[in-house]
C-alpha cells in the first residue's frame, strides 16, 4: 500500500510544486528592469535616472520576495515527497542467491519488445530487438529505426477489403524464439492504426473509430461487444450538443437536426439489442432546449465518455489481435512493485524467526493488489484450508457444498462419502469439477 500512497503524494507534488509562478515572477522582474532601462536611456538625465532607480527599488523587492515564496513552496513540496520516497522504499534487502526469472530471458525480452510496440515506439523496439538477437539472425531482417517510425507507418484504418493481420507471433500461446518476427510490417501497422484512432478520439473525432468498428463488426459481435453502438451513441450525443460545444461546422449535419439525421441513418442496425437506449436518445429531442433539467440529463452527460470509449476501443482492438488490453510488462511491473514491500517484510520476519518459505503453488502471504489486477477467482477448501490448484481443483457435491478434490478423496470410504457439512451421502464420481 506504500506505493499507492506514493502515487497520491506524486499527484500532490505535481499539483503544488509548480515553477510557473516563479517563472512569472522572474518575467515581471525582467519587465520592470527593461522598462527602467528604456526610460533612463530616453531621458538621458541624471535626475531622471536617480528618480527612476529610486522608484524601482520597492517593486523589485516585492517581486523578489514573491519569487522566494514561490520557490520555498516548491522546495517544501519536494522535501515532503522525498520523505514519502524514503518511507515507500525501505532499505530491506531481498535474497539474491536465486533468480527465478533467469531461465526465462526469452520471455522477458518478448514482453519488453511487445510493450514497446504497444506504446508505438517502433524505432526503439527495432533497435532493442536487433541488439539482443545474434547478428546472424538479425542481418536479413535489419531495418533502420527511421523506417520503423510512426511517421512513415500507415496511420489510417485498414480498408474494408483487407484482412486483419494474422501474425501468429502476437498470440500469447505462440512465443517465437526469433524476436525479429516482431518487426513484421503488419504488426507495426496494426499498432500504428490503433494509435492513430486513439489520437482522433483524444481530439473528440469519433469517425475513425466508428469506421474501424464497422469494418470489424462481425468479430466484435461474436465477442458480444457493444463498442460500435457506444461509439455511434456518443457521436449522436456529440452532434446533439451543437457547434457551440462540439466545435464542428454549423451545418445541417450538426446540432439537434444533425443528430436526428445521424440517428435515422445509423441506429436501425442496433434496434434489436439496444432498442430502449435508442428510444431514450430519440425522446430526448423533445427536451433539447433544456436537456440538463430533463429526465435524460444523465444520458447526455459525456464528461468522461471519451476516455471510457477510448479504453473500450483499446481493449477490443487488442482482443482482436489476440492480446490483453493492458501491457503484460506494465501489469507485472506494477504488481511486483505493490507486492515488494510485503515480500520484503515477510522475508525479514522469516529470517528473524529462522523459518523458510515452503509453499510452491501459492504465496505465503496476502498480496495487496487492486481489483483491476485480480484476473482469477481463488477458492480455499474449507476442509484442508488450502488453496485449490489445477492438480487439485474444486469439486461440487450433489448437496451443493464445494471441496477440494483431494479433500473429498480423503473423506471417502471406498467409492462413497459423507458430506462434512450436511447429512448427505453420495458417490465420489457424482462430484463435478467446477471452474471459477
Amino acid at each position: 500500500m506504500a506505493v499507492l500512497q506514493l502515487q497520491k503524494d506524486l499527484e500532490k507534488l505535481s499539483n503544488s510544486a509548480k515553477l510557473a509562478d516563479a517563472v512569472q515572477d522572474v518575467d515581471r522582474i525582467i519587465e520592470l528592469l527593461t522598462s527602467a532601462r528604456e526610460k533612463v536611456a530616453a531621458a538621458n538625465d541624471p535626475h531622471t535616472t536617480c528618480l527612476t532607480l529610486t522608484k524601482l527599488q520597492n517593486p523589485i523587492k516585492e517581486e523578489l520576495d514573491g519569487l522566494n515564496r514561490d520557490l520555498n513552496q516548491v522546495y517544501k513540496a519536494w522535501n515532503e515527497f522525498n520523505k514519502s520516497l524514503k518511507t515507500a522504499f525501505t532499505k530491506d534487502t531481498l535474497p539474491t542467491e536465486h533468480d527465478p526469472m533467469e531461465p526465462h530471458s526469452a520471455l522477458i525480452n518478448r514482453a519488453i519488445a511487445m510493450h514497446l510496440l504497444r506504446e508505438g515506439q517502433f524505432g526503439v523496439a527495432s533497435t532493442f530487438i536487433n541488439e539482443i538477437q545474434p547478428s546472424s539472425q538479425t542481418q536479413s531482417n535489419l531495418r533502420s529505426p527511421t523506417e520503423m517510425s510512426p511517421s512513415t507507418s500507415t496511420l489510417h484504418p485498414l480498408p474494408s477489403h483487407s484482412q486483419p493481420p494474422t501474425d501468429t507471433v502476437i498470440t500469447d500461446a505462440d512465443i517465437p524464439s526469433d524476436l525479429t518476427a516482431f518487426q513484421s510490417q503488419a504488426l507495426q501497422s496494426s499498432f500504428a492504426d490503433m494509435y492513430s484512432i486513439l489520437s482522433s478520439l483524444k481530439a473528440h473525432n469519433l469517425l475513425p473509430a466508428i469506421n474501424w468498428a464497422r469494418e470489424n463488426h462481425v468479430e466484435l459481435e461474436a465477442r458480444g461487444s457493444n463498442l460500435e453502438f457506444e461509439l455511434c451513441k456518443l457521436q449522436y450525443i456529440w452532434l446533439f450538443k451543437g457547434p457551440s460545444e462540439n466545435g464542428l461546422p454549423d451545418t445541417a449535419d450538426n446540432g439537434v437536426l444533425g443528430a436526428l439525421k445521424y440517428g435515422q441513418a445509423t441506429f436501425y442496425r442496433f434496434s434489436q439489442r439496444h432498442l430502449r437506449e435508442i428510444q431514450q436518445l430519440a425522446a430526448a429531442l423533445l427536451y433539447s432546449p433544456n436537456i440538463k433539467e430533463s429526465p435524460y440529463a444523465a444520458v447526455f452527460d459525456i464528461s468522461a465518455a471519451f476516455e471510457e470509449v477510448a479504453s473500450s476501443f483499446t481493449r477490443e482492438f487488442c482482443s482482436l489481435l489476440g492480446l490483453s488490453a493492458e501491457s503484460p510488462l506494465y501489469v507485472a511491473a506494477t504488481a511486483g512493485a505493490l507486492a515488494l514491500p510485503v515480500l520484503a517484510k515477510y522475508t525479514s520476519l522469516a529470517k528473524a524467526k529462522g523459518t523458510e518459505w515452503t509453499t510452491t503453488d501459492e504465496l505465503a502471504f496476502e498480496t495487496p493488489l487492486p481489483k483491476s489486477m485480480m484476473y482469477h477467482s481463488i477458492f480455499v477448501c474449507p476442509v484442508s484450508r488450502g488453496q485449490t490448484t489445477e492438480s487439485n481443483p474444486p469439486v461440487i457435491l450433489p448437496c451443493g457444498h464445494v471441496l477440494a478434490k483431494e479433500s473429498l478423496l480423503k473423506l471417502a470410504k471406498g467409492s462413497r462419502y459423507k458430506c462434512p457439512y450436511c447429512p448427505s451421502e453420495g458417490i465420489v464420481k457424482d462430484a463435478k469439477e467446477i471452474i471459477l
